[in-house]
């Protein structure tokens, strides 16, 4: 199985009426517990909107993000299947139920990563 992470960028909701937010809700809640009881689902969240906050490599932290940063993301959903085309049906999923499209990338592998959550799990 290989982890992908759909998201949509901050602001492509904002075309969502305030009437419409609850039926919003229920579409994409309604998604994620497809997702969870087809046992692909790994994580999904919005973001608040706010500043992020960059900390550099000496632990410095300053207001993000970076000046030449135009889109950031706005909400996100990692899914765990066997090819890219069911993560870009999940996606498809994710699209209708927020009303807006959605980027999938694949998340790269990491295999020590995975041993060491199993041994936590334990």
């Amino acid at each position: 199985m290989t982890r992908y992470l759909i998201s949509f960028n901050d602001g492509a909701m904002d075309h969502i009426p305030d009437a419409d937010w609850p039926d919003v809700g229920k579409a994409s809640h309604a998604v994620v517990q497809e997702a969870v009881n087809a046992g692909v689902f790994v994580f999904g969240a919005g973001l608040e909107r706010q500043r992020a906050s960059v900390v550099a490599t000496d632990g410095t932290v300053t207001d993000g993000p970076y000046p030449e940063t135009k889109e950031v993301i706005g909400g996100f959903v990692v899914v765990d299947v066997s090819s890219r085309e069911e993560a870009l049906t999940w996606a498809a999923k994710v699209a209708d139920s927020c009303r807006c499209a959605q980027e999938v990338r694949e998340l790269m592998p990491d295999p020590e990563t995975d041993a060491m959550l199993r041994q936590a799990d334990r």
